[in-house]
């Protein structure tokens, strides 16, 4: 005689794990390079800043910080130069903040409530749109390279692979910052404040467009002091000695060890059992 059936004989198997994440990695990255690559605009407002400044400043400002020999650089260098690893940087900064744009946005319209409610550990998912504004912030900076490349800028191509890191580590902590930042800006209205607070005071505490030496020498110490602890200085640093082939492992520590810790911030504040948005009755 048979048994009476179960009914959790009638469900469907479960997928692998890894079949499981491969399908909501497509779901998460290809999302969001699919509304990069249907908004080109995005792409031209993302390089206006950086050409600005690389196109204008470097001109101006052609032979006043191309004077020093300092770390990594062996001789005289060109201010435009010395400018592309900061303004790499710059291209990274935008698109974290960016990001935390998107969602906010998402979180307003109910699209990433129902993300953290899908069957996978909210890391997965966090950790999927954290590769997916890397994998924008490269694109972009990739684009920006060659255009500095097309100014003069040489960069080796035996160093190519090690730069390529270096923006890579550089984008995901901006990233990984515009997600925790994802937490405590609850609406759209309060981005652009958000934005002024952060970007520009990490941008020019730093030494993207002019050498750290520079506010030692005018008596700034409390400057400097400042743009040490600065993770974007030490970004744009990373990035700045793999262009020549260096490894700078202080910078290297601070960027990897900021990057652990501003995901790990982002992904207490979106766990609805403990995190910051149940404190503070966000959604």
């Amino acid at each position: 005689m048979q048994g009476t059936m179960n009914p959790a004989d009638l469900a469907l198997p479960r997928p692998p794990l890894g079949l499981h994440l491969l399908r909501a990695l497509r779901a998460v990255v290809g999302r969001e390079i699919g509304r990069f690559v249907r908004q080109p605009s995005r792409l031209g407002s993302a390089l206006v800043r950086p050409l600005l400044w690389f196109v204008v400043f470097s001109a101006g400002f052609h032979n006043v910080f191309g004077v020093a020999i300092i770390p990594p650089y062996e001789t005289y260098i060109e201010y435009k130069v010395y400018m592309v690893p900061g303004l790499l940087g710059m291209v990274a900064l935008f698109n974290g903040m960016q990001s935390s744009l998107s969602m906010v946005y998402d979180r307003e319209m109910g699209v990433m409530r129902l993300l953290l409610t899908a069957p996978l550990a909210r890391g997965w998912l966090l950790g999927f749109k954290l590769l997916a504004s890397t994998v924008l912030s490269v694109l972009q900076m990739v684009v920006f390279l060659l255009i500095a490349w097309a100014f003069g800028v040489d960069i080796p191509l035996l160093y190519l692979p090690g730069l390529l890191l270096a923006m890579t580590a550089g984008a995901a902590l901006l990233a990984a910052l515009g997600l925790m930042l994802s937490v405590y800006v609850k609406q759209l209205e309060n981005f652009a404040g958000t934005m002024n607070f952060v970007i520009f005071p990490m941008f020019f505490i730093s030494p993207a467009l002019y050498p750290l030496w520079k506010l030692e020498e005018s008596g700034a110490v409390w400057l400097l002091r400042m743009a040490e602890f600065n993770p974007f200085t030490h970004a744009v640093e990373a990035m700045r000695f793999a262009m020549y082939g260096q490894l700078n492992v202080l910078s290297w520590a601070v960027v990897l060890g900021c990057g652990a810790a501003f995901f790990a911030l982002a992904l207490w504040g979106y766990d609805p059992q403990r995190g910051f948005i149940r404190q503070k009755g966000g959604g």
